[in-house]
């Protein structure tokens, strides 16, 4: 029988990371599903949907000699996999503010009180390291409209945090 599982693999960024990851899983018969694979500095994430006929363990058995070579850290999950449901985000947000503790979750709580479900987040850091600046670049799909969401933002302006919120047009047929 087979089971849909949730890989994730993370370690220092370096070549033929996913190139390994994805003939090892391949050779041990297993399908890739959904997958999100990124550079966050010098380091390397992978998030990865592998349908496998075996259990987790020999799933494991499976990469684990790809993780060591490669020095990544690994954990594996049964999941369900919840195929064919993606959804299209309808709002695109892009927030700037001087680097500080609590940005993203004071941005995020605003957002999430205001019915966004994200679906993608990315941030980074920008400016110099005397005045860094934090990024955050969220898309997402709101329940109660984009008006709803400038107002519950509105106020981070006067903490000096600046949003810009697009919707994002989706061409139907």
């Amino acid at each position: 029988m087979t089971h849909w599982y949730m890989l994730t693999l993370v370690g220092r960024d370096q070549p033929g990371i996913v190139a390994r990851l994805t003939a090892a899983l391949y050779d041990g018969g297993c399908n890739l599903g959904a997958a999100s694979m990124l550079r966050l500095a010098g380091n390397f994430t992978i998030m990865l949907m592998a349908q496998h006929e075996g259990t987790t363990e020999t799933l494991v058995t499976l990469v684990e000699p790809v993780a060591q070579a490669l020095d990544l850290h690994l954990h594996v999950d049964r999941i369900e996999a919840h195929l064919h449901q993606h959804l299209e985000p309808d709002v695109r947000i892009t927030v700037h503010g001087a680097d500080r503790a609590g940005i993203v979750a004071q941005v995020t709580a605003a957002l999430a009180d205001a019915g966004l479900n994200i679906l993608d987040l990315e941030s980074d850091l920008a400016g110099s390291a005397a005045q860094p600046i934090y990024v955050l670049h969220i898309e997402g799909l709101t329940r109660d409209g984009v008006e709803a969401l400038r107002t519950a933002l509105a106020g981070l302006a006067q903490a000096g945090i600046e949003v810009r919120i697009e919707p994002i047009e989706t061409m139907l047929g």
